[in-house]
C-alpha cells in the first residue's frame, strides 16, 4: 500500500476528542455556549477534512485498480 501525506489531515477531527479544548461555557455565539457550538463546527471541520483526503488521494486506488491490501 503506498501511503499519502494527505492521510494525516484526517487526525485533525480527532482533536474533538480532547475535551479540554472545549469545556467552558465563553465565548457565546447566538446565545450558545463554546461547548456546543465549537462541536457543532467540528463536524463541518471533521466533513471538510475527510473529503479533501478523498479528492487528493483517490487516484491511488484508480492506478492500482483498488485491489491494494
Amino acid at each position: 500500500m503506498r501511503a499519502s501525506w494527505w492521510n494525516l489531515l484526517l487526525l485533525v477531527p480527532l482533536l474533538m476528542l480532547v475535551t479540554s479544548i472545549y469545556n467552558k461555557r465563553g465565548p457565546e455565539l447566538f446565545g450558545l455556549p463554546f461547548f456546543y457550538w465549537f462541536q457543532f463546527v467540528f463536524v463541518f471541520v471533521g466533513v471538510a477534512c475527510v473529503a479533501i483526503v478523498y479528492a487528493k488521494t483517490k487516484h491511488i486506488s484508480r492506478r492500482t485498480g483498488g485491489t491494494e491490501k
